[in-house]
């Protein structure tokens, strides 16, 4: 994130204990993590160079505007805006955002200093044509630690490997003094417990963080909120309330902010191994944080011999795992739409940078969307032999199609839109019916909602109908679709007689009406011979 290692750890204490207390999940551990880092450095660095006093002031000022925009959104009750953003989008993001990571953190495990470039390519190019440059013992200790962390895991997911591997490389540092052969160390780290400040707060500055500060915002209540939903899911213990856990992690940034926490999230590595501790309520959260004091406040001359080497093999553990390979291909099987979806927000973030990354991902989640939308699927019903069940033709094309009668399901809701495919469609398979049905039974159990566009097209649909002939059923209309039809005349000029609950009684009528007009027409046949032969 650009900032001192100490301000990790005081994020781990004030918000994790206001996280404890208004959090409902009761396994989340909530504390720094990779792609909310990513996302406020990519801000924050417009403004200053990372690790400068500056710097900390913005990284902190972020945090507190993201907890005040959370906070507000949960007072508004504004949780369901997290699902404008879809899963492609979020797993292509987020595997962008962990390569975007992992570049980060070169410098640190190639042990030598790499510019901050714009593009992630330059950054890759510049490693490669330095890597001469190289410091053997701090490419070394980082590729160890990263293969030991990975065994440990393995051989105990809830065993506290990347601790023991920062514990023992320390020591090693210290003992064979590795800092004056090149390997970087963290050096002094300050003790004692975050202070109360008010953060520098400049309007120009917040203008500036603004798109930083709406990523980061949905970003990490949307991560948090899906580890969180996943723990509710596997454990069942507990209810997980949305727009509490939004207040919870705005609170949690807000006051945070005071004490010099930079912005926190959802962790789910950290909350996997909580869960796994056995943590059963959110008294877990609480005992983190008394670690983190104790530390704090007596451990911090121990962190002076910390390589940063190891450090970076932590984080690129950590976000090895972000990597989501198995999604991209299920959503290659599942749905291509999907698929591309996924891997223009990859690339989009990976060339454009995070902001525009997710931007670039949503415009397009909405394009397809209203595509769709704009085209949504439409049925012709069959009745399958030998019951009274009416299903797709397609999928029985064996089911004859009746003279009498033509059934259209329409899977969507009915506005401005899709109207114009909507009539289209109908037009369509009414015109290659020869001859024409009597009958066109609208199947509407789908179509939850409609609008006035919708309206207008429904009324053309009907007069074209009554223009040759054929009549209109409505079938399975759900109550707030049938108010608006009332309200609007359409059921008036339709005949209230002509819907039905079921496509069953729909036939039905057609069939006995389409009888009654047969013994009408033999009848009137017969009638018009006797008299004929009465008058010879």
């Amino acid at each position: 994130m650009g900032v001192p290692p100490i301000y990790g750890l005081y994020a781990c204490l004030v918000p994790l204990l206001l996280y404890a207390f208004f959090g409902t999940s009761r396994q989340l551990s909530i504390g720094p993590v990779a792609v909310t880092a990513i996302l406020v450095m990519s801000g924050v660095s417009q403004l200053a160079d990372p690790f400068t006093e500056k710097f900390v002031e913005l990284v902190v000022f972020t945090g507190l505007l993201i907890g005040v925009l959370q906070v507000i959104m949960s007072v508004l009750r504004m949780g369901f805006l997290v699902n404008l953003i879809s899963q492609p989008v979020i797993s292509g993001f987020i595997s962008a955002a962990a390569i975007i990571i992992i570049i980060s953190q070169l410098s640190q495990g190639l042990g030598f200093s790499i510019p901050d470039f714009k593009y992630t390519h330059q950054t890759i190019w510049y490693a490669i044509s330095h890597f001469s440059e190289v410091n053997w013992i701090t490419l070394g200790i980082c590729i160890s630690s990263i293969i030991i962390i990975n065994l440990l895991k393995r051989w105990k997911r809830s065993f506290p490997g990347a601790l023991t591997v920062l514990v023992v490389t320390t020591f090693i540092a210290y003992i064979f003094d590795l800092n004056a052969k090149g390997l970087a160390i963290i050096k002094d780290v300050p003790s004692g417990l975050p202070s109360f400040s008010i953060p520098n707060m400049d309007y120009n500055t917040m203008l500036t963080l603004i798109p930083s500060v709406l990523t980061v915002t949905f970003i990490g209540y949307v991560g948090s909120i899906g580890i969180a939903k996943s723990m509710e899911m596997k454990n069942r213990d507990h209810i997980i309330r949305p727009n509490q856990e939004l207040f919870a992690l705005g609170i949690a940034k807000f006051i945070g902010a005071f004490f010099q926490a930079v912005p926190s999230s959802g962790s789910y590595s950290r909350t996997a191994i909580n869960d796994e501790a056995g943590a059963k309520t959110t008294v877990s959260s609480i005992i983190a944080a008394l670690m983190v004091l104790f530390s704090l406040l007596f451990l911090t001359t121990f962190f002076y011999y910390i390589p940063k080497a190891v450090l970076a093999a932590i984080i690129l553990v950590s976000v090895f795992g972000l990597i989501n390979f198995s999604e991209a291909k299920y959503l290659f099987r599942l749905r291509r739409r999907d698929f591309i979806v996924m891997i223009i927000t990859f690339f989009g973030t990976l060339i454009f940078g995070v902001e525009n990354g997710i931007f670039i991902g949503v415009i397009l989640s909405f394009i397809f969307l209203q595509y769709y939308s704009a085209r949504p699927h439409i049925a012709e019903l069959v009745n399958i032999p030998g019951t009274k069940y009416y299903r797709n033709i397609n999928r029985f094309p064996n089911a004859k199609q009746s003279e009498v009668y033509l059934i259209i399901r329409f899977d969507n809701q009915l506005y401005f839109g899709n109207s114009s495919y909507f009539k289209d469609t109908i037009l369509s398979y009414i015109s290659d019916r020869k001859p024409l049905p009597e009958f066109l039974i609208l199947d509407n159990t789908n179509m939850h909602d409609i609008d006035s566009t919708g309206l207008h097209v429904l009324g053309d649909i009907q007069q074209y109908l009554d223009d040759i002939g054929i009549q209109l059923l409505m079938v399975g209309t759900i109550g707030p679709v049938r108010d608006f039809l009332k309200r609007s005349g359409f059921t008036d000029r339709l005949g209230a007689t002509y819907y039905y609950l079921t496509i069953s009684d729909a036939v039905d009528h057609a069939e006995n009406q389409t009888a009654k007009h047969k013994e009408i027409h033999e009848a009137a046949v017969q009638f018009n011979k006797k008299r004929k032969s009465f008058l010879d």
